[in-house]
């Protein structure tokens, strides 16, 4: 070990070497936000080839350690906040959300007990109530900041299955699961989140248990196919867990029908989870808040605050509705969570989440709220949306470009589509096209399948992107098909 000691603390040394270290590595992101190009178009192997462990017994020291962090990550790294960065739902981040990094980083808060994190805890409680009173949920607490929308699913859909075996007077969490449980069911539509899938194979119950409801042409869930398949169900003698309801289907936005669903739900007694991890960013919508009705009969909610709510990753939520189903994941252990905190008031967030050691990820949200208030916060939030139908129109008047799907929230699914045909055909030029700018270091458009098209996609999630910058793009996207079906 060095001379000086490494641990952050409050000795001056501490303290020097600290701000030595953040002056450091701010500099290099200043230069690196400068860079014009979205990224240095590193190929896989050019990348893997470059990139060294060089683990001395001495060390290098933190000057040099960060030096070689800023060569071989930060100079080729992509920029989410590029203008023609638009594949995937990465957003750029608010820079109050860089702010509170330092903050949370530094002080380093595990939020699984009170006191590892006193004044961290009762703000996301807080954080928890406000959110609830934003979808429409009664008053309470129940709820947890989580990693993002996997664990949040995950959540919603383990609670569902214990709720549905304590409704049969067992308890999954006491004696584990039981009965024949391939007669077991989740549905979902053919476009919800992987996660659906993946968290049912991980709660035991395997990608068999998971129904796929038909959608209509703007990838919603098609009620009448739900009808159909719950009445096929019922013949069967399956049971449905759970419906998957998703507000912000990952390619095209799509937001279930949910005052539908919740209704015809409410009928047979069955869980509804909706997946917002996307479309719950219609919260603080002026204009759009109405595509979200109904969300406050679900009996959970998963929202991201790392896709348009503009927040460093990670940082997501989980909401249930009813506090006392979260009796069916209580595990108290004395060092965390003991029955005499309990009798005390101190609220220990443990209880709530799948987590134990957890990051105070709700400190981005609330600086982001105070810091650009609602206005504001709804203002680049409905940017994208309407951007979105701007650039729709635009591609629709192109003649070599055809638009799939009408944009819903902040997507646009479309296609180069020359008069001509291509070698190969026009799913594997438009392959190629994505391909093409991504290694060129240009621009990163996403490619995807809708409706067994293969197309590309704009997710403009950025509010500082114009309808000129989306132009710019599209004409790029025409002049590299035109140049690969030559």
């Amino acid at each position: 070990m060095s001379d000086i000691n490494p641990i952050l603390s409050g000795s001056a040394e501490s303290i020097a070497a600290y701000q030595a270290a953040i002056e450091q590595s701010t500099a290099a992101v200043v230069e690196w936000l400068k860079q014009p190009e979205m990224y240095q178009g590193k190929t896989v192997e050019q990348l893997r080839d470059r990139i060294s462990l060089n683990f001395t017994e001495q060390g290098l020291g933190n000057e040099a350690a960060i030096g070689r962090a800023v060569e071989y990550f930060l100079k080729d790294s992509l920029s989410v906040h590029h203008p023609q960065c638009v594949a995937h739902l990465h957003c750029p981040s608010l820079v109050i959300s860089q702010a509170a990094e330092v903050l949370i980083n530094a002080t380093n808060q595990s939020m699984d007990s009170w006191d590892q994190s006193p004044s961290a805890t009762l703000i996301e409680m807080k954080l928890i109530e406000w959110l609830r009173a934003s979808v429409g949920y009664p008053a309470g607490d129940a709820g947890v900041f989580t990693s993002g929308g996997t664990q949040s699913n995950l959540m919603g859909l383990m609670l569902a299955r214990d709720a549905f075996f304590a409704r049969q007077g067992h308890s999954v969490q006491q004696q584990g699961l039981t009965g024949d449980l391939s007669k077991i069911k989740v549905f979902c539509s053919e476009h919800a989140h992987f996660s659906v899938q993946k968290n049912m194979a991980l709660m035991g119950l395997g990608y068999r248990s998971v129904t796929q409801i038909k959608t209509d042409a703007f990838s919603r869930m098609d009620m009448n196919d739900l009808a159909e398949k719950l009445t096929e169900a019922k013949a069967k003698g399956e049971q449905v867990m759970a419906i998957v309801a998703t507000a912000g289907t990952t390619d095209a936005g799509a937001i279930d029908p949910l005052n539908e669903i919740t209704a015809l739900a409410a009928e047979q007694q069955i869980w509804v989870h909706v997946d917002a991890a996307w479309g719950g960013a219609l919260l603080l919508s002026e204009k759009y808040r109405h595509f979200l009705d109904g969300l406050e009969k679900a009996d959970s909610v998963t929202l991201d605050f790392h896709k348009q709510y503009f927040q460093t990753i990670s940082c997501g939520a989980f909401l249930l509705k009813d506090a006392r189903h979260y009796e069916l994941m209580r595990y108290q252990a004395a060092y965390l969570n003991s029955g005499f905190d309990e009798e005390q008031g101190v609220p220990n967030l443990v209880s709530k989440s799948l987590q134990t050691t957890r990051r105070f990820d709700a400190l981005k949200l609330w600086m982001g709220l105070e810091a650009l208030g609602r206005k504001k916060y709804a203002e680049i939030i409905d940017n994208g949306v309407t951007l979105a139908r701007e650039a729709g129109e635009y591609v629709a008047e192109q003649s070599d470009l055809e638009l799939v799907m009408q944009p819903q929230l902040a997507s646009i699914l479309f296609r180069y589509r020359p008069s001509d045909d291509v070698p190969g055909g026009i799913a594997l030029l438009n392959q190629r096209i994505g391909d093409e700018l991504l290694a060129s270091g240009s621009a990163n458009v996403g490619v995807t399948e809708a409706d067994g098209i293969t197309c590309l996609k704009l997710t403009l999630l950025n509010p500082v992107v114009t309808l000129d910058d989306v132009k710019v793009l599209l004409s790029s996207v025409q002049q590299t098909g035109r140049r690969l079906s030559a």
